[in-house]
């Protein structure tokens, strides 16, 4: 990134709560309408993904995600130093989304924190392991190969995003970030779980990005670049 740090921790504030805001914001005003069809969720967190990607892609990056953040710094894309500011300002940027779905809709669902549905708990680990490695996964391509024409690469991470939730969002509250799971438990007040989040998000980060750093997916990414790129 040539942005200066504080354009970028202003990107990453602001991205992260655009993000929130909008994806638990869907979640919110669905409950307070009496009804959100599925598709309809999904589609607001892919929304609530592509928005502030495409935005801010070209000036911080548009991490919006401490998961992604780490993994970018483990596989070698960042440096270790600037971690604190990204995932700073990422925890930033989701308090803010938080605070103004609570100032504007309500705290209605817990202001839409995570929170898996009875009897689906053993889903929630496997769900926010892979589905935040899906989510590095395109984050990494989009690193190796650039946004693509007319930056049609964009739209993977938001994909990966409204598909899992999908899936497994009434199941699991899907997030597949840290920051979106803490800003909404801290603000309402409800914890349920959040520990399982925390620490199946970032192990399928970084096991990506040890996969990534030496196996197939990294040289097939950079062959698809310069197809004489060696080992």
């Amino acid at each position: 990134m040539t942005a200066s740090p504080a354009r970028r921790a202003l990107a990453e504030i602001l991205g992260t709560a655009l993000l929130v805001g909008i994806g638990t914001g869907t979640i919110v005003a669905g409950q307070n309408a009496g009804y959100l069809p599925l598709t309809l969720l999904a589609a607001g967190w892919f929304l609530a993904v592509l928005i502030p990607v495409a935005i801010f892609a070209r000036t911080s990056g548009a991490h919006l995600n401490p998961a992604v953040t780490t993994a970018l710094a483990a596989g070698g894309r960042l440096r270790w130093r600037e971690w604190p500011l990204y995932v700073g300002s990422q925890l930033v940027g989701a308090f803010l989304g938080t605070f103004t779905v609570l100032a504007t809709l309500g705290r209605g669902v817990r202001l839409g924190a995570d929170v898996p549905a009875p009897g689906y708990l053993s889903y929630l680990f496997p769900v926010e392991l892979v589905g935040t490695g899906l989510l590095v996964v395109t984050v990494f391509l989009i690193a190796d190969l650039g946004e693509g024409r007319l930056r049609w690469r964009l739209l993977l991470p938001a994909l990966v995003v409204g598909l899992v939730t999908f899936l497994a969002g009434p199941l699991t509250g899907v997030s597949l970030n840290p920051a979106r799971s803490i800003a909404p438990a801290v603000v309402s007040g409800v914890y349920t779980d959040l520990w399982i989040y925390l620490i199946a998000q970032p192990l399928g980060a970084l096991a990506v990005a040890a996969v990534w750093k030496v196996g197939r997916l990294h040289r097939w990414s950079r062959r698809a670049v310069d197809p004489s790129a060696s080992d």
